[in-house]
């Protein structure tokens, strides 16, 4: 027969007890896992309605900034950019055939030969810029009616940075925006698209 090595008890009795106190941290931590997977789940529910309420100022802000400026043009009786407009259109959004968004215009300014185009928003920024540049074309697919007018942009927002003027500049978007109680509209290197 072989070495037999004997385990004296005492040791037997350590060795169960320190196994039985592993299987009772192991449940312990089992636990502690899955309280803190019902506090991220509870804080993921929390952060979602936060987003979602952030999102709802955030679009009160856009609907603020929409109403005031279309009320401001409107006062103007609709002169922009050198012109007066016969027609104010508020947010046109445009679907094509599969209803699909193809464009959204926050306000359209028509006569007889001149189209403008204004994107609103609360602060601009500079992606706003690109977005107004993309608007041409999407315009020029949907309404063909007006194919022969000429075709102007503007940036209007409550809040525009410097870099952001110079930038709608040097693309030809004319500026409108919030000073004081006033609506200033900075046009004089405005391109027809």
């Amino acid at each position: 027969m072989g070495n037999m090595t004997n385990i004296p008890s005492a040791t037997a009795e350590s060795f169960w007890a320190a196994l039985q106190d592993i299987t009772e941290k192991q449940a312990e931590t089992g636990r502690q896992i899955a309280e803190t997977n019902r506090q991220m789940a509870n804080t993921d529910r929390q952060i979602s309605r936060l987003e979602k309420q952030i999102g709802g100022v955030s679009n009160n802000h856009g609907l603020f900034a929409e109403e005031y400026f279309i009320n401001s043009l409107e006062e103007r009786e609709n002169t922009l950019l050198g012109e007066k407009f016969d027609k104010l259109i508020k947010t046109k959004i445009v679907k094509d055939d599969n209803n699909k968004t193809k464009g959204e215009f926050d306000i359209v300014l028509v006569n007889g030969k001149s189209v403008a185009i204004v994107e609103v928003k609360f602060r601009a920024r500079d992606k706003h810029v690109d977005m107004v540049l993309k608007k041409v074309k999407p315009f020029r697919d949907r309404f063909p009616e007006y194919k022969n007018h000429q075709l102007f942009l503007g940036l209007a927002s409550m809040v525009f940075d410097e870099d952001i003027e110079n930038k709608c500049k040097e693309n030809g978007i004319a500026v409108i925006k919030q000073v004081g109680d006033m609506v200033e509209i900075h046009d004089e290197n405005l391109k027809t698209f």
